[in-house]
């Protein structure tokens, strides 16, 4: 009888832990692994350059779902220096043409 009430006691633990992991899902609290948009394996997150300051500082050009950010390092941090990068070409790109006008 005793690996009976074992096998149950396991059952009901799985079973809370399924209800409460679907219920914090529900209120957004928590996210189950999902498929990349654009296809499996495709990456969120690409380091593509840095540069080194001194020993403690650089600067990190990072791609993060597809839009390119740089991060400034220190021993105090990290912060984000500006826009994405591409949202800095295109206002460059509008400000160049009202000029001309």
């Amino acid at each position: 009888m005793e690996p009976l009430q074992q096998a149950a006691a396991v059952l009901l633990v799985l079973i809370l832990l399924g209800t409460a992991m679907y219920g914090l899902r529900a209120k957004g609290m928590i996210m189950m692994l999902r498929r990349a948009p654009g296809g499996v394996g495709k990456k969120q997150l690409e380091a593509i350059d840095r540069l080194p300051l001194t020993p403690h500082h650089s600067l990190h050009l990072v791609r993060v779902e597809g839009r390119t950010v740089l991060i400034a390092v220190s021993p105090g941090g990290c912060a984000l220096v500006d826009r994405p990068i591409g949202d800095l070409a295109l206002e460059n790109s509008f400000s160049r043409e009202g000029s001309n006008r």
